[in-house]
């Protein structure tokens, strides 16, 4: 696929069919990604590969966690202490399209946890991918593994797969080391699902506009 294809169609898959997906194409995948440029070479990613009864267990450890109230600690803050101008407003649509691709209305409250626990499902998707990182690196390895997720995302589409990124999955990472036996001193970045996507779901139809490139740049001459 070319390149400016993949990146204008790649978008976050949230319905999935029950296809496998071989060890082989994931492993092929992973080591295309890990071209990704990183600070003086550090390549700070690791990848945990989720499937069958770890996928599982994983799922039904968060959703029990959720349940029963416990307070989430991630181990890095991900969005803003406080929602201001224009993230607000692009948080909002981004909630209205995606509960009514999914025919979910404002007051159905039961609808909607439903559809926030199939995050802790990787949405069905055969394959989960978990990014952890060392602790002991800093801000910068951040970027190195956004650059590497990104191939991650586009070498997928050459195979006919999609993925979406999940923040949601490093919610509760103390479960997470747990259930997948990683050691204390591995961050627990976010998720990923991967799989073939269900092309008959409405909610892999649905698309977020992005701004012109006038309102996010400026020109130095």
């Amino acid at each position: 696929m070319n390149v400016l294809d993949a990146i204008r169609e790649r978008h976050s898959v949230r319905a999935y069919l029950d296809t496998p997906v071989s060890t082989d194409t994931i492993r092929d995948i992973l080591a295309i990604a890990s071209r990704a440029p990183s600070g003086v070479n550090t390549q700070p990613w690791n990848v945990a590969v989720v499937t069958g009864e770890h996928k599982q267990r994983l799922g039904d450890a968060l959703i029990a966690a959720r349940e029963a109230g416990q307070a989430e600690n991630p181990d890095y803050p991900y969005y803003p202490d406080e929602w201001r101008e224009p993230w607000t407003t692009r948080r909002k649509v981004c909630g209205l399209a995606l509960y009514k691709a999914l025919g979910i209305g404002r007051g159905d409250a039961d609808a909607r946890k439903a559809a926030w626990y199939r995050n802790y499902r990787f949405f069905d998707a055969p394959v989960g991918l978990i990014f952890h990182m060392d602790r002991r690196l800093q801000t910068g390895s951040f970027l190195d593994m956004g650059m590497f997720m990104e191939n991650v995302m586009l070498a997928a589409l050459e195979y006919g797969l999609g993925t979406c990124p999940q923040a949601s999955l490093a919610e509760y990472p103390d479960i997470v080391r747990e259930i997948l036996d990683l050691p204390a001193g591995q961050m627990i970045v976010c998720g990923m699902a991967l799989g073939h996507p269900d092309p008959d779901a409405p909610v892999n139809r649905y698309r977020l506009d992005r701004v012109s490139v006038d309102e996010f740049t400026r020109w130095y001459d």
